[in-house]
């Protein structure tokens, strides 16, 4: 049996990241559950959150990429003579994989790189007397900590969550048959890596979530005239800003009266405006750009409707279970999303909220027109879809969960 585990490594993408306030939540509640948490991070962030209670945490984060390359060759060289067998042992794992997925192409370069960073973290882990290295993200954090995992033969894990499975899931089955376990974030997830051939019984789901104490008391809503619509995400094709401008079309034409704020920026934010011009939607269609975290759940308790029709876009892309859908919940504020990826996990349609198909304008239209109008179920799935939110998607609740895994 394993030694109780104390400390760990937490390796992300971006430590502390505003678009990834989840990772950090993470690690400061790990840490209050007493672990003692080294955080790394695969890149210094764009942009920094700057939250009173992750203040401290850039400051004590390790970002691999930073190194210079004269450093990185220190550093492997410490490892190969540290630990001769598993670094070399690991070096052919690493050109295993990489010939596996196309020893010349982007990502089989990307793995020798990421190989050569492993040996930067394995020497942490063993200077710092880690238990074990979690990575969050099945991608990039994933490839150095399995590399970084058989250097110094400390175990790993990970959690997966969509892009990084949809659209940059390389060597899914070796990954999860690697760690001593791995998390996803919906059932829907679990699936798919079993039909990459990973083994469902390592695979473990935990939601995403959403402190649900912090949303205060359950409010009931009145439909203010017009009804208030919401819409927040990166305005990239997979959020199906589009789709739902071509509904507010389809309202328009039968001439019921709405307004709709598409909070958020993104590559697509000229397009979606010159469509909104064309389709003659300007006064009824506001383009807000983004909305600091802490301003969204004042926002979202604003609206009358909230909806993310979420969509798989060209690379194959598509979301997992967006937190602001949970968040909107919590806020009384009924929803209207898609059947794509886990959402229908949270989603359920005329339980916590309405659910169609992704890609339909006409069906989109239909239940948000369903939605604004149908008073006699209104009360009862806004209580479903907060009841929903605090038993599966509280983030205090999933923590635990992963802490006892970690402790397993």
């Amino acid at each position: 049996m394993r030694k109780k585990m104390n400390k760990i490594a937490y390796l992300a993408p971006e430590i502390p990241a505003l678009s990834a306030t989840f990772v950090y939540n993470d690690i400061l509640q790990l840490e209050d559950m007493g672990f003692e948490v080294i955080p790394l991070s695969v890149h210094v962030p764009g942009h920094v959150a700057m939250e009173k209670s992750v203040a401290g945490l850039a400051g004590k984060t390790r970002y691999l990429y930073r190194e210079s390359k004269m450093t990185l060759f220190g550093e492997n060289l410490w490892m190969l003579a540290k630990r001769p067998a598993g670094y070399l042992a690991t070096c052919l794992m690493a050109l295993k994989d990489a010939k596996n997925v196309g020893m010349f192409s982007h990502i089989g370069k990307g793995l020798i790189y990421r190989f050569l960073v492993g040996a930067k973290v394995a020497k942490i882990l063993m200077e710092e007397g880690c238990d074990h290295l979690h990575a969050n993200f099945a991608h990039i954090p994933t490839d150095i900590a399995m590399y970084a995992s058989c250097m110094s033969d400390i175990p790993f894990s990970f959690v997966s969550h969509a892009n990084d499975l949809f659209e940059r899931g390389w060597l899914l089955r070796e990954k999860v048959d690697r760690s001593l376990f791995s998390v996803t974030i919906s059932d829907y997830n679990r699936q798919f890596l079993a039909d990459h051939g990973a083994s469902k019984e390592k695979i473990h789901v935990i939601h995403c979530g959403v402190d649900s104490s912090s949303f205060g008391i359950f409010q009931k809503k009145i439909i203010k005239s017009p009804p208030r619509i919401g819409t927040l995400g990166r305005l990239v094709e997979k959020k199906g800003v589009d789709v739902l401008i071509s509904a507010c079309h389809i309202l328009k034409q039968k001439e019921l009266p709405f307004s709709l704020e598409i909070a958020g920026n993104g590559p697509l934010a000229v397009e979606l405006k010159q469509r909104v011009s064309k389709l003659g939607l300007s006064s009824q269609i506001q383009f807000k750009g983004p909305v600091s975290h802490d301003l969204v759940p004042g926002w979202l308790s604003k609206l009358d409707l909230f909806v993310l029709p979420c969509k798989q876009d060209k690379k194959g892309d598509q979301d997992g279970i967006p937190v602001v859908l949970m968040e909107a919940m919590l806020t009384g504020t009924m929803v209207v999303s898609t059947k794509i990826s886990g959402i229908p996990e949270l989603v359920q349609n005329g339980q916590t909220g309405y659910i169609v198909e992704p890609n339909d304008p006409t069906a989109l239209a239909e239940a948000i027109e369903t939605a604004m109008q149908d008073d006699s179920v209104k009360m009862s799935i806004q209580k479903n879809a907060v009841a929903k939110v605090c038993a599966d998607f509280d983030l205090n609740k999933n923590i635990k969960k992963l802490a006892n895994l970690l402790k397993e």
